[in-house]
């Protein structure tokens, strides 16, 4: 029996996901988690050997939340399931080190597959994206291109996010396990990195790197 973490920010979401899994023999959910960190969280916490996580969530998104469980706990797999048809994310989500990538729209046809794929080390991209991703990476290893560079580091990232959600200095501190002075360097960098003025535009670009939901 395969044993499912399953995270998404939407209950209704999580329902219908939870319902495809457990009606198959050898998949259960025993674990829901409503953001990236409380995923990390439960994985910590349960014996779960498969996490399926979504890319736009509160706190920690789905992307920052594979990173950090596949530093923390190597054996457990992830797949990254999303309504983003899109390379960059694609390529994102292999960096940091998940199995597969599924769309939402097709879930009922190919979650179930991606996740059995996942548990045998197979990795798994939705059929219509296969070709054209596969091609894209190819080419650009053989011209000695590097992926796309990201434009903000796993730190900066993390402050951007809740920065975007509306916390404040000390609450992202508190969050992050670090002071609220450097909460303040890491915005500031963030501003001037990014040749913007306030939150607002900072919000706006988290909304766009699929950080956070318009």
């Amino acid at each position: 029996m395969i044993r499912i973490l399953l995270a998404d920010d939407h209950a209704l979401v999580r329902r219908g996901v939870r319902l495809i899994l457990d009606g198959e023999p050898d998949l259960t959910v025993v674990a829901e988690a409503g953001d990236g960190a409380e995923a990390v969280e439960l994985a910590r916490a349960r014996e779960v050997d498969l996490a399926v996580l979504d890319i736009a969530m509160p706190r920690q998104t789905g992307l920052q939340a594979a990173r950090e469980l596949s530093r923390r706990l190597p054996g457990l797999r992830t797949l990254v399931l999303t309504m983003y048809d899109n390379e960059q994310y694609f390529f994102e989500a292999l960096k940091a080190g998940a199995s597969g990538y599924v769309l939402k729209s097709v879930a009922d046809r190919d979650l179930v597959e991606a996740c059995r794929a996942a548990m045998r080390d197979e990795p798994f991209v939705y059929p219509g994206a296969e070709r054209a991703l596969v091609r894209s990476y190819l080419e650009r290893l053989r011209r000695g291109d590097d992926l796309p560079a990201r434009a903000v580091t796993e730190r900066e990232e993390e402050i951007l996010k809740l920065v975007a959600e509306g916390h404040t200095s000390k609450e992202i501190a508190d969050l992050l396990f670090i002071s609220a002075k450097t909460v303040e360097r890491h915005r500031a960098n963030l501003l001037h990195k990014l040749g913007m003025r306030d939150r607002l535009e900072l919000t706006r670009y988290a909304i766009r790197a699929g950080l956070i939901e318009p």
